[in-house]
């Protein structure tokens, strides 16, 4: 090729650059999702306390390396006016563009994936001790800093930990867990957020305008979905829908370049599974499928709507999200109004496990289609309480999701098929003979049924307090839960089948399970026994010591007793004992399960 040639070449390849370079930020205030760091930063450098060192850490494309070249221009800042670090970056200043095009020589890159050895830090550990050049400070980034070494990471330590006034370290890193602790310690670390679709959608029209495209927002908001919080993926996206829609990006185009399904047809699909209609979510499915949809992202985008449906149920307000198609919105929160939380549970953990089925099978398509019949079989099926309960009723399991009662089926040939059925019967010599027999069409004969025989059932013993519970336990010679549930146990509510209590400091942990065991085994029925955070009653041990001081100081004020404690000084008054009708004692005050403690000083 001629030097003319490749000047051309050079030429035309440098006069295009894509969507996610072109409208890369250069300064905090272009920076989309991350106020919270925006604003530590801003209170920093105003106060002067700018830290030695920064971790980035986040997923990809949210902007760690770009946050890092920004910092990098905000310590280095210089301009006619201004010689400090600021993070007022809207003149350019006398670093700046070489700083954002990242051949500054005072602000070092490296890349800790291809340099993880403890040489490539012995380097940084070198050249710190030197000057910048000329700039403010010398600024290390060391992008993918968790792909260092274990001795990579103690050589950088010290330095990192004293480094000197002119020297500035920023990490970047999507696996954060994998940086040891002792390097986060001397770090200060930002965890920079996903941003989420209505702001990226917003960007991304922003950008459409910018470039003179004509964009569909449906398109957008697909964009901004398959973009999962990342700005870099959603404008590589829409660099991508540009070029395959030739300067117009389209709904259907994006949908047939990303391999999506239609937002509308899934929430269609959705309501074929929820009402057990098995036929006509294959149906749907395969029509997908021959539109160029993908089996998995459709149970991937079905996963989604299931989400959003139960996301709906508890935050109505939801809704609102700008990347929402319109039927995503309004059939989506009619689903969370007809549909249990059970039902959106079971199949949110169904279409979980038939994902990665379909990832992986040799036919996803047929992989789907199992996925989705077990969906809309098991939307007929009753859930575990809704079976036990409808089993304690004496009456059939209705079904939990969208489908209409079953109707009787025809025969193809139109009304009710004369019924027919072989058997073998055997005969004397071992061989058989076949009996036809043939049931004409008739008028069905109701069937009656026997009413089931009366079950005489265990009469119910209430719970309607503490001191119930404890009796229980004293009937049942269970001593122990008996003290526990005096000493430590204090009410907040009993209902049938439901006590909300909180527990004392010496509470055991096993308590509340051994509660609902013994419940339910003394009373034959399940009881749901929960931590509440309100702070309930007194104990049952609270209250009879409080009982037994009061009746003790009625005492005291008794004028006979008084002047019995008069005549034998020393006498204590140990036990309030007042009779009964029947003229047997009781225990008024003081602790029954207790004797009643000696006075060694009583006359």
């Amino acid at each position: 090729m001629s030097e003319a040639g490749n000047d051309q070449s050079a030429k035309a390849a440098g006069g295009y650059r894509v969507l996610a370079r072109k409208y890369r930020p250069s300064d905090f205030s272009s920076l989309i999702g991350q106020e919270p760091m925006v604003r530590t930063l801003t209170n920093a450098f105003a106060s002067g306390r700018i830290a030695q060192a920064w971790m980035l850490t986040g997923v990809r494309g949210v902007g760690k390396t770009t946050t890092a070249r920004i910092l990098a221009r905000a310590l280095n800042y210089k301009t006619d006016t201004i010689d400090q670090p600021s993070v007022e970056l809207q003149v350019l200043g006398e670093h700046c563009q070489a700083i954002m095009e990242g051949r500054h020589v005072d602000v070092i890159e490296m890349d800790a994936a291809s340099h993880t050895g403890i040489d490539d830090i012995r380097d940084i550990i070198e050249q710190v001790r030197y000057a910048p050049v000329s700039a403010r400070y010398k600024v290390y980034i060391i992008d993918e800093v968790h792909m260092l070494s274990t001795q990579a990471f103690n050589g950088l330590l010290k330095t990192l930990e004293e480094p000197p006034p002119h020297v500035k370290f920023i990490f970047a890193t999507t696996e954060i867990r994998k940086v040891p602790i002792t390097i986060l310690s001397r770090c200060q670390r930002f965890d920079l957020r996903r941003v989420d679709a209505g702001t990226l959608t917003a960007n991304l029209r922003m950008i459409a305008d910018k470039e003179n495209i004509e964009v569909d927002d449906a398109a957008l908001a697909m964009i901004a979905r398959a973009a999962e919080g990342s700005v870099r993926d959603g404008q590589s996206i829409l660099d991508q829908a540009i070029a395959h829609g030739a300067g117009a990006v389209t709904a259907e185009a994006v949908r047939a370049m990303l391999g999506l399904a239609d937002r509308a047809r899934i929430v269609d699909l959705f309501e074929h599974v929820m009402k057990g209609d098995a036929a006509a979510a294959l149906g749907e499915l395969r029509a997908q499928y021959e539109t160029g949809a993908d089996p998995a992202a459709v149970l991937t985008d079905l996963a989604e709507f299931n989400h959003l449906v139960t996301r709906l149920r508890f935050v109505p307000s939801a809704a609102d999200d700008a990347s929402l198609s319109e039927a995503e919105r309004l059939r989506g929160l009619e689903f969370a109004q007809a549909l249990s939380v059970r039902v959106l549970s079971r199949s949110w953990q169904m279409l979980l496990k038939g994902i990665p089925e379909v990832q992986a099978s040799y036919r996803p398509i047929s992989a789907a289609e199992m996925v989705l019949i077990r969906l809309a079989h098991a939307a007929d099926l009753p859930t575990l309480d809704e079976a036990l309960k409808s089993l304690g009723d004496g009456g059939v399991g209705a079904g939990a999701g969208l489908r209409p009662a079953a109707q009787p089926q025809p025969s193809p040939g139109g009304g009710n098929a004369n019924a027919m059925a072989q058997a073998r019967m055997p005969s004397g010599n071992g061989g058989g003979q076949t009996m036809r027999l043939v049931a004409q069409e008739a008028a069905p004969t109701p069937v009656q049924f026997a009413p089931p025989p009366a079950v005489e059932e265990a009469p119910e013993v209430p719970v309607r307090s503490l001191a119930d519970i404890a009796g229980l336990a004293d009937e049942h010679r269970d001593m122990t839960l008996k003290v526990l549930v005096k000493r430590c146990v204090r009410l907040v509510k009993v209902e049938p089948g439901r006590l909300d209590v909180n527990m004392t400091d010496e509470a055991p942990k096993t308590l509340l399970n051994d509660l609902a065991v013994k419940l339910k085994a003394w009373t034959g029925r399940h009881w749901m026994v929960s931590l509440s955070r309100e702070q309930g009653g007194q104990t049952l041990a609270e209250m009879e010591s409080s009982k037994r001081e009061n009746a003790i100081l009625d005492a005291r004020s008794d004028p006979t007793v008084a002047a019995i404690l008069a005549r034998f000084p020393g006498a204590k008054i140990i036990d309030v004992r007042i009779p009964d009708a029947s003229g047997a004692d009781s225990v008024e005050a003081g602790m029954p399960d207790e004797p009643p403690l000696e006075d060694d000083d009583e006359n």
